[in-house]
């Protein structure tokens, strides 16, 4: 009987038991939100949870490498098809082992990057230990190095360690600004929807040759939480102007995606053509973006989840949230990594993670649930078949996508892909025990 299948066993025994105390009126969980969901996924919830919980105890130490050449410090890599750092994968990961009481991967993430810092405050978002790895031509990483620093730092219960590289930092910030904030609207956009990291985003231009730009929430979301970040060091560090100054950047940036990216015809956030600006009228992931920041107002929030989070003939499938409306023209589920992975349908469980914060923000406890639970199952059902887990899965099937099946190591096992996939385990532990991982800048 091989590991999974006394798994399921176990879980069963279990099953058992906890159906049994329940019936003798026993309390089941401490959790004062757990109390809204449906009793009868209450064990198998907490079972979910002990499983994946489990399952990456292992599967997490693969995606810590030790230091090595241009990177000082110990990195962060997604693992399997992937073996350079990442901005924002590293930044999910160095988050979830903050979760566990091991903010000092963050920390090193963040030095990682900041040493990448040029003059005029690029970095790139890729890093290898022979250097920074422009993609797709020199742009910047993505709006999460003062987000990192200060997540880091507030695990770490140490900020002194930022003063040295405050400068650089804010360096980066200026860098954004000035080439990638639009100056009529005060909103950011990406330069490709590469650099965004949603690849193939239909509501962004994803070709090289395409030379349009869009407002995006996304991005101006993230950079709205970058402010939060700043403000946030600079008080920890004495920098009251500072602090007063991002803090309003902040408000001011609030403000522009609630006023230019907001349909109020349509209840929804688009991204906007500089050109044009006119709404570019996709439902992708990006739109869902500004709820994990509570940017939207509650009752427009309410309205957007309720019409198209939660609508199947948008973005919830059988095994999860969509990255991109089913009605979408343009959706798909094709198993794609190169030249760029597929953001044009497939369940991504990085993106239910960030969907799940949105939801929790406005109150759809049952939801949240709903999220940990169905994809808890889709990474435990990849685990037990091949040991590892992969991108994304085909949202209508649940069937394992990117990376294919045959990229294969040494032994001939299937690669995978784990990185940010640990941020599952973060729902269903805010879920079942009340200990959430809501990056919340205080």
């Amino acid at each position: 009987m091989n590991k999974y299948k006394c798994l399921l066993l176990c879980s069963f025994i279990c099953l058992i038991f906890v159906r049994c105390r329940n019936n003798s009126g026993q309390q089941q969980a401490k959790n004062p939100d757990f109390a809204h969901v449906e009793t009868t996924n209450k064990v198998e919830l907490q079972e979910a949870y002990g499983m994946l919980k489990k399952e990456f105890e292992h599967l997490s130490t693969k995606v810590v490498q030790p230091a090595e050449g241009y990177l000082e410090y110990p990195y962060l890599i997604p693992a399997g098809f992937y073996k350079q750092m990442w901005d924002w994968d590293g930044f999910f990961m160095g988050n979830y082992f903050v979760s566990k009481g091991e903010p000092q991967y963050l920390k090193y993430w963040a030095l990682n990057l900041i040493k990448g810092i040029d003059d005029e405050g690029y970095v790139s978002g890729c890093a290898t230990t022979k250097g920074p790895r422009p993609i797709f031509g020199k742009f910047a990483m993505k709006p999460f190095l003062s987000q990192g620093v200060y997540l880091a730092s507030k695990g770490l219960n140490d900020f002194e360690w930022v003063k040295p590289y405050y400068d650089q930092i804010e360096r980066v910030i200026k860098y954004r600004e000035r080439t990638q904030q639009d100056s009529i609207t005060g909103l950011f956009f990406w330069d490709i929807a590469m650099q965004s990291g949603a690849d193939n985003n239909p509501a962004l231009n994803y070709f090289v040759e395409d030379k349009r730009s869009f407002l995006a929430p996304d991005v101006s979301a993230w950079q709205y939480k970058e402010y939060l970040a700043q403000s946030s060091l600079a008080q920890k560090l004495g920098k009251t102007d500072d602090a007063v100054y991002y803090q309003e950047k902040a408000r001011m940036l609030k403000k522009a995606i609630n006023d230019h990216l907001w349909s109020d015809e349509d209840s929804i956030y688009y991204t906007v053509d500089r050109e044009t600006g006119m709404f570019y009228k996709r439902v992708t992931f990006s739109s869902f973006l500004p709820l994990t920041a509570k940017i939207a107002h509650p009752s427009n929030a309410k309205k957007m989840i309720n019409k198209y989070l939660l609508a199947e003939n948008h973005m919830k499938a059988k095994y999860g949230f969509r990255t991109l409306s089913a009605s979408d023209p343009d959706y798909n589920n094709k198993n794609i990594i190169v030249p760029f992975s597929n953001w044009q349908g497939p369940v991504w469980p990085i993106a239910n993670y960030i969907y799940s914060i949105g939801l929790k923000n406005y109150g759809f406890n049952e939801e949240v649930a709903w999220v940990g639970q169905t994809v808890s199952n889709l990474l435990l059902s990849d685990i037990g078949k091949y040991k590892t887990t992969h991108e994304n899965y085909h949202a209508d099937t649940g069937v394992p996508l990117a990376p294919s099946d045959d990229h294969v190591d040494e032994n001939g096992n299937i690669v995978g892909f784990i990185s940010w996939n640990l941020c599952i385990e973060n729902v269903l532990d805010g879920v079942v025990n009340d200990n959430w991982m809501l990056l919340e800048i205080d």
